[in-house]
């Protein structure tokens, strides 16, 4: 049961809110009065949420955040004060509270904020045990970062597949975790102890390519000084990944093919054969079968190597689960490799990741927050920091198809200002004016949306 600890100088309002929450019966309530106790009791009592009073004698609310700071059992904080001061709840989110709110306190909106504020501390938790999982011994899938169901059957598929020599063909959209699934199956095989080899064969000029890969005799070539073997005598009773294995040239595939049927290969310029026991784990983002169709894939190497094949779902289909875990998760990563200070997404960002197709999968959002994290000036990651592409094509998706703002038809040149004031307006009209309903629509805080409001004038 979640733990929730209740901070206000006002006992009437601690005893309405302790009623209010044992009526719902699904979290463990303390309340205090006195906030120079505040730490105390949090090292005490260990709560996931703190609902934090502002407006308070002696030890201010904004005093109790400045002294939480970096605090190791900080729990997630509602701010909730008297006034609504935009100012005031700027402050207290950039200290690190999740959201403010205003007394006289509407049921729905705090079970709301509570419900999203807690959901947001057991994302964190998740991504804390990921990173102990990646800091201590490896699991085979410690570094696939995901809850979804989808992704939960690659990893059965893996293991059935894993113990086997069967060559495996992983194939999804670019930027899936492809290698990560070889690096699984090795892990899982009987060669573990052995070397895992990951080679991309479309960053090789063709005729390089044989050279690299199966080595080369002395003389063999302008410039072949002495013998040399190659990668896949490096990767003998190890597992080979062979990352983009529709680039190779027809030439190759019969080698490979080859290796697949008889486990030997010859270096370039020799007629030695040579034997090799490998696994071969191979990878591709194209439709082999259309390749095959327009003659540059061969039918026979296609069907050795999908003996066994995993898909890889892209990230649009895996959920927002999985993007809201991810995005936490490189959020960590990186604000630790830069040394910032940011250390959770604004609801508003979280919305946007989640409405954003990710063309570029797994790997576009890594990159996507690696860069956000570096610009982010504050605790939180906000709008002003993602990447101006990402934000007008999450506008245009959220914009629909029925092209340009209202009153924006004849206007050749308008801004981003312009038509997010404008989805605002609309939004906050369909809501009938309810900020809390627009707010949630919007996939933003209701303290961000009051910000809007002002800034665009749409009282």
């Amino acid at each position: 049961m979640e733990r929730i600890l209740i901070l206000d100088d006002d006992a009437a309002i601690l005893s309405y809110l302790r009623v209010f929450f044992m009526q719902l019966g699904r979290h463990e309530v303390r309340t205090l009065q006195e906030s120079p106790k505040a730490v105390a009791t949090i090292e005490e009592f260990r709560p996931d949420l703190l609902l934090l009073d502002i407006d308070m004698p002696r030890m201010t609310g904004i005093d109790v955040l400045r002294a939480l700071g970096g605090h190791a059992l900080r729990p997630e904080i509602l701010a909730i004060s008297g006034v609504e001061d935009v100012k005031l709840a700027v402050e207290a989110m950039k200290l690190g509270a999740y959201d403010y709110l205003t007394k006289p306190l509407d049921a729905e909106k705090l079970v709301i904020a509570v419900d999203r504020a807690l959901e947001r501390r057991t994302l964190k938790r998740q991504v804390e045990t990921l990173k102990e999982k990646l800091a201590g011994e490896q699991t085979p899938f410690a570094r696939i970062v995901t809850r979804s169901p989808k992704m939960l059957e690659v990893f059965r598929r893996i293991e059935v597949v894993a113990p086997t020599s069967n060559p495996v063909l992983v194939w999804g959209e670019s930027g899936t975790g492809k290698e990560l699934v070889a690096r699984a199956l090795h892990t899982l095989s009987p060669r573990r102890d052995k070397r895992f080899v990951a080679v991309n064969a479309g960053v090789f000029a063709a005729e390089l390519f044989a050279s690299e890969f199966f080595g080369h005799a002395k003389g063999a070539f302008t410039g072949a000084l002495s013998e040399k073997s190659g990668i896949i005598e490096e990767s003998n009773a190890g597992t080979l990944f062979l990352d983009e294995i529709g680039e190779l040239s027809l030439p190759i595939q019969v080698k490979l093919l080859r290796v697949l049927q008889e486990g030997e290969y010859n270096r370039v310029g020799s007629t030695e054969n040579r034997r090799v026991d490998v696994r071969l784990v191979t990878a591709t983002n194209k439709d082999l079968r259309e390749e095959i169709q327009k003659g540059s894939f061969r039918p026979d190497l296609f069907y050795r190597l999908n003996v066994c094949s995993i898909y890889l779902p892209p990230l649009r289909e895996r959920g927002d689960d999985d993007v809201d875990l991810l995005s936490q998760y490189f959020l960590e990563r990186y604000a630790q490799q830069h040394g910032k200070a940011v250390s959770t997404l604004s609801e508003e960002v979280r919305g946007l990741l989640r409405h954003y197709p990710f063309p570029g999968n797994v790997r576009e959002l890594e990159n996507l927050i690696n860069s956000a994290v570096l610009l982010e000036p504050g605790p939180e990651l906000t709008r002003s920091s993602l990447p101006q592409y990402f934000l007008e094509a999450t506008h245009e998706k959220l914009r629909g198809p029925h092209g340009p703002p209202e009153g924006c038809e004849g206007e050749v040149d308008w801004s981003l200002e312009r038509m997010e004031a404008d989805h605002v307006g609309r939004v906050l009209r369909f809501a009938n004016g309810n900020r809390t309903v627009a707010a949630r629509l919007l996939g933003i805080s209701r303290v961000t949306l009051l910000a809007k409001i002002r800034a665009y004038k749409l009282e």
